[in-house]
C-alpha cells in the first residue's frame, strides 16, 4: 500500500505505523466533570468500521510525522492524506 505523504509524496506503508481511529485527537478535558468516562471511551471504545474511515499513522521510517488517511477499510484504497497537526487545528486543536 502507498501513502502519499503531504510533504514527501508517496511512500511504501511500510515506513509507517498504524495507530487507528483519528478520533484519538479528539482527546477529552481532563478537568471535566465527568472526565472519568469520557477517557474509558477515549481509551477503549472504538468503531470497528467496514468502509471509509479516518485513521492516524506514524511515519517512523521517515520524518517522524503524524498523518491522518482516509482510507476504505475493505479495499484499502485511501482517497485523501492530510498532517494530523493541520486536522488537530481545523478540530480546534492547537497543540
Amino acid at each position: 500500500m502507498i501513502i502519499n505523504h503531504p510533504l514527501l509524496g508517496p511512500r511504501d506503508a511500510a515506513e509507517f505505523i498504524y495507530l487507528g481511529d483519528a478520533c484519538l485527537i479528539d482527546r477529552p478535558d481532563w478537568e471535566a466533570e465527568d472526565a472519568a468516562e469520557k477517557f474509558h471511551e477515549y481509551g477503549y471504545i472504538r468503531d470497528n468500521i467496514a468502509g471509509k474511515m479516518q485513521e492516524l499513522w506514524y511515519h517512523e521510517q521517515g520524518d517522524r510525522s503524524w498523518l491522518v488517511v482516509t482510507r476504505d477499510t475493505i479495499t484499502h484504497e485511501i482517497t485523501d492524506v492530510e498532517m494530523a497537526r493541520d486536522v488537530a487545528r481545523a478540530r480546534g486543536r492547537s497543540k
